[in-house]
């Protein structure tokens, strides 16, 4: 087993079996309410993880970045809730990038935004630059991240990124 880091915090197991993950572990590791964890065992301990379903779909979502950006002269990027996890050629350095606020925000709301100028987007040290249409990727259980088509000229993609959003979404219900 891979080397943990010991917090000295210690909680008792309730009645139920419940043991709560005190409020600074969950804000350093950006667990949110009703968030989903996934349980592991490696002999006598338990490891609690993160689910994130967008990962498992990250084939798909390469997939359908290479075909539309093949069939269409525009960029695409996808989120998770906390950083960027497929993009197309362009925006491979990109990877693993921590999201801003207001990309965050587009999630929690399940806002769709669609820039009316091209304008730059600052992600930590790097950023995105042209017309910017982003929709949610909304599953019947969550908003899991955002679909981001950037292209070079104001043109009308808000149905091509709802398409790709959509067919990720409906993927993640099936399962």
């Amino acid at each position: 087993m891979k080397y943990l880091k010991a917090t000295g915090v210690t909680r008792k197991i309730d009645e139920l079996g419940r043991i709560v993950i005190p409020k600074e572990i969950r804000r350093n590791l950006s667990i949110r309410d009703g968030e989903n964890l996934e349980i592991f065992i490696d002999e006598d301990a338990i490891l609690l993880k993160k689910y994130n379903q967008m990962h498992n779909f990250l084939e798909l979502g390469n997939k359908l970045i290479n075909i539309i950006t093949s069939l269409v002269d525009v960029e695409v990027i996808l989120t998770d809730r906390e950083k960027i996890v497929a993009t197309s050629t362009k925006y491979q350095e990109l990877i693993n990038t921590k999201i801003n606020q207001k990309l965050i925000n587009l999630i929690d709301e399940r806002e769709t935004y669609i820039s009316e100028t091209s304008e730059t987007m600052q992600l930590e040290t790097k950023t995105i630059e042209g017309f910017l249409t982003m929709v949610p990727i909304v599953s019947s259980l969550d908003s899991l991240g955002l679909v981001i088509v950037i292209s070079n000229k104001k043109s009308d993609n808000k149905l091509l990124t709802k398409l790709i959003a959509k067919i990720l979404a409906d993927k993640v219900d099936i399962y």
